[in-house]
């Protein structure tokens, strides 16, 4: 492959140190391996920080079926430096900050340019666990072993080779340790708040669960101008926390007495709350939330926001 970039290690192997998993459930294991170049519409990215979520633990413990794939290297959540890309390439350069997202976005479909969703109708979603476009990996064991991907992103490495519908340029202002939540955790929340939800000045807001996705929700919900928003998680720790993300109210389902939770909502948002987001993945929590909302009569909506395996069910009296 040519040389786009000057990269010295542009268009040859590299090897690094990654967290392999080869048994699901078992804790990964630091290997050397070899990240092979990128190919056509490829990116080859330094990772700088990476972090942890939910998911990956989900797919991790997975035994049977379709996705219990391994070895592969896990991770999602991260940010990262261009080493060197392949041809095709002109969006992003060596040297860029990137953020590598699980989420394709081809620039070019009537759903990538539409403003009322991001479901690319291209590349759709697949669950290949190697590259989208040849379902080949780029990672190889020191015995020449195939090492799967994840997601498209593969983040628990030092170099990972990512399509470049899947990456997206950021400011290099960013601290690194801030931008790699945004790839996954902060763009599910606020963009459940602010593009499906599309949150009205004024509007009540609670929010079941108040982890990294959750307080993207407040924080969305916030700087919607939203009047009340409504915490609700069995850590009294976390209304703190959440104050700082916008959260006006808190409720403690293990300190409302002999009242359910949604009637500590109802009575607080007279009646019950315009949206209510649901982002645990829990049955009971999701009736919760349901009977939380405000009752009308018509225009009542439940949608589902799939992003990373992670669902948030958003819940609204308005249309």
């Amino acid at each position: 492959m040519q040389n786009q970039n000057g990269s010295v290690t542009a268009g040859k192997a590299i090897r690094c140190k990654a967290a392999v998993s080869r048994i699901p459930g078992e804790p990964l294991v630091i290997e050397e391996i070899e990240v092979e170049p990128p190919k056509a519409w490829e990116v080859r990215i330094k990772i700088l920080c990476t972090s942890l979520c939910h998911t990956d633990i989900t797919f991790w413990k997975m035994s049977t079926g379709p996705f219990a794939i391994f070895p592969r290297i896990f991770g999602h959540e991260a940010v990262g430096v261009v080493e060197s890309v392949g041809e095709h390439v002109e969006e992003v350069q060596e040297g860029d900050l990137v953020l590598p997202v699980f989420h394709p976005n081809c620039r070019e479909c009537r759903d990538c340019k539409s403003q009322k969703g991001n479901g690319c109708s291209v590349f759709g979603y697949r669950m290949n666990p190697d590259m989208p476009r040849d379902a080949t990996s780029r990672f190889k064991g020191m015995n020449g072993e195939v090492l799967h991907h994840f997601l498209f992103v593969s983040s628990f490495t030092e170099y990972s080779v990512v399509d470049v519908a899947h990456v997206v340029k950021i400011s290099s202002e960013i601290p690194v340790d801030k931008a790699c939540l945004l790839s996954c955790g902060v763009s599910t929340g606020i963009g459940a708040a602010w593009k499906v939800a599309d949150i009205e000045e004024g509007s009540t807001v609670a929010i079941f669960g108040l982890g990294a996705v959750g307080l993207a929700v407040a924080e969305g919900a916030r700087l919607r101008r939203a009047s009340k928003i409504i915490g609700v998680d069995l850590n009294p720790e976390k209304f703190e926390i959440g104050k700082k993300f916008g959260v006006t109210d808190f409720v403690n389902p293990s300190t409302c007495g002999q009242k359910n939770v949604s009637e500590v909502i109802k009575e607080i948002t007279d009646g019950g709350a315009d949206y209510c987001f649901e982002c645990i993945g829990l049955a009971s929590v999701m009736e919760d939330a349901f009977i939380s909302n405000r009752e009308v009569l018509i225009n009542f909506n439940v949608k589902s926001i799939l992003l990373n395996n992670f669902c948030v069910i958003l819940i609204s009296s308005k249309s």
